[in-house]
């Protein structure tokens, strides 16, 4: 068991993959921008009126 192996955390940073052992953080910052992103759309229009 070790780099071969696809079961091991070390085994999968030799492949480059992820999985139940070596969980991959996802970016969930891009909703959040989009929002922020009609935040300011909205005050512009209040703005222009």
């Amino acid at each position: 068991m070790g780099k071969g192996d696809k079961k091991t955390r070390k085994g999968k940073i030799a492949i480059g993959s992820y999985g139940k052992k070596r969980p991959h953080d996802v970016k969930k910052a891009a909703p959040a921008a989009a929002a922020v992103k009609e935040e300011k759309a909205a005050v512009v229009k209040e703005e222009k009126k």
